[in-house]
């Protein structure tokens, strides 16, 4: 199996830069079109567990977007083959003192682009 390939890394990396850009910006359009639309996927959040799109798509309709702007550290995006990767970085917020978040997502590249099929957000003392 190929392990980053740089044109299937770099289309991951561009996806997951779009995905960034809509959350701090809470476009929730853009986030709901990166995640794909299907009951099988999942997101477990800092304060919730979401299974399926339609829970998904509730959560980000009903967040708040106050306080989402957040830098992130040590991204680690890693592609196998040319239809899967998994995105891992920290983030800190400034509203947060003495918290790091952690973020996990699983993507495949599906007929449309890439989609997000499992997420994982939590957050530790720094």
């Amino acid at each position: 199996m190929d392990i980053d390939l740089p044109e299937v890394r770099a289309e991951v990396e561009a996806a997951f830069a779009r995905y960034e850009a809509a959350l701090v910006g809470n476009d929730v359009a853009v986030l709901e079109a990166l995640f794909h639309d299907a009951p099988t996927t999942l997101r477990y959040g800092a304060g919730e567990n979401l299974y399926g799109m339609d829970e998904i798509r509730a959560f980000r309709r009903g967040r708040s977007p106050a306080g989402l702007a957040r830098r992130l550290d040590r991204t680690v995006i890693t592609t196998y083959g040319r239809d899967c990767a998994t995105a891992s970085t920290l983030f800190h917020r400034d509203n947060a003192p003495g918290k790091v978040g952690r973020q996990m997502q699983t993507w495949i590249r599906f007929p449309e682009g890439w989609r997000v099929v499992a997420a994982s957000v939590s957050v530790i003392d720094a």
